[in-house]
């Protein structure tokens, strides 16, 4: 007799007890006993109660799902794991794969990495590996999609990281190179924090003070400032004239991404360009040298085929960062791989 526990009635415990049935295969001459389909694969419990688990654990951490249902950690994560597997199998990426964009996360401290790409067609992450942001690492996505996929990628979203270039080049050569915006804009932002940095230096101790302590105020969108914040701003930005003129130049690069013509944007940053003479803001003159050297994976965005969604990597990021610290203290990159690809899954039971 076989007992397996099955879905709970209120706070009661469910268990099915049946027997296996067991037949002589004519062909190999062994004995093979009969696969139960609605059996989960560890064959302690009933496959509706491992999904219920695996649901729980979208929304909580795996020991919090654990003391719920008088289980252990390891029971927990065995199942949530095998849930997870069976919904990849159920909704596998798109065979035609268009617009990808692809960016490294912090798996742990010491600078260990893992690469996540993600379909910008159908919003969702598809794959996440390596162990690091090497060509090497990057390659293991190409061959992992096959060849014939890699022909169908048209649009490449990423950062201005020369290893995903270099490798999403050679394994996809019709691919056009977008530069995500979010990342552009933060080197503009350490622009404008050396800018920062270096003016409260150069300033009389009777100017510091309307400097010191300002960086997230400087940094900031206005529109997320609270009235505090915007009036500090307002007199931050008249107390000195230098990280005015840099702040306005930082908030008017954005529209580069509004334009659906490279010419007007070319004429665009040719004009945002020309305010900076005489204006002795070395850290954004290095900021126009590194735009012109990455242009043309800039003004690809401002053809109207390629307006894809460029804050989707970024939200997807933040949802990352807030799985790894639900599941703080598992390591298995596995796990996190699974977690990661199916969070955009909507599955209801």
């Amino acid at each position: 007799m076989h007992q397996v526990r099955d879905l709970d009635a209120g706070t009661a415990h469910i268990y099915l007890e049946f027997e296996y049935r067991r037949v002589d295969c004519p062909q190999c001459g062994t004995v093979k006993r009969e696969t139960l389909s609605w059996l989960a694969s560890s064959a302690r419990f009933t496959q509706r109660f491992e999904d219920r688990i695996g649901l729980l654990c979208r929304e909580m951490s795996v020991k919090k799902v654990a003391e719920l249902n008088n289980l252990s950690w390891d029971q927990v994560c065995r199942m949530e794991k095998s849930y997870m597997w069976r919904l990849m199998e159920q909704h596998p990426p798109s065979e035609q794969l268009r617009a990808i964009g692809i960016d490294e996360i912090s798996v742990r401290k010491g600078h260990t990495y893992a690469i996540v790409v993600a379909d910008l067609d159908q919003r969702r992450p598809i794959w996440l590996g390596g162990h690091g942001r090497t060509e090497k690492d990057m390659r293991l996505f190409y061959d992992t999609i096959g060849t014939e996929r890699c022909k169908n990628i048209e649009l490449a979203v990423m950062d201005m990281w020369k290893p995903f270039r270099k490798v999403t080049l050679e394994n996809a050569p019709n691919a056009q190179i977008i530069y995500d915006k979010f990342h552009i804009m933060k080197h503009l932002a350490d622009a404008l924090d050396e800018v920062r940095r270096s003016e409260y230096k150069r300033v009389n101790e009777k100017d510091r003070r309307f400097i010191k302590g300002q960086r997230y105020t400087l940094l900031s969108h206005k529109s997320n400032l609270d009235i505090k914040g915007r009036n500090t701003l307002e007199i931050l930005l008249k107390a000195n004239k230098r990280l005015h003129k840099a702040y306005l130049l930082k908030e008017s690069f954005g529209q580069l991404w509004d334009y659906n013509n490279p010419i007007w944007a070319r004429k665009f940053f040719e004009s945002w360009k020309c305010q900076l003479r005489w204006q002795r803001l070395k850290p954004f003159e290095k900021f126009v040298a590194l735009i012109e050297r990455h242009w043309d994976g800039i003004v690809s965005y401002c053809h109207p085929e390629h307006k894809v969604s460029l804050g989707f990597m970024e939200g997807l990021n933040n949802k990352i960062r807030l799985i790894q610290r639900r599941a703080y203290g598992i390591k298995d990159q596995e796990y996190l791989m699974l977690k990661v690809v199916t969070s955009f899954i909507n599955e209801q039971k």
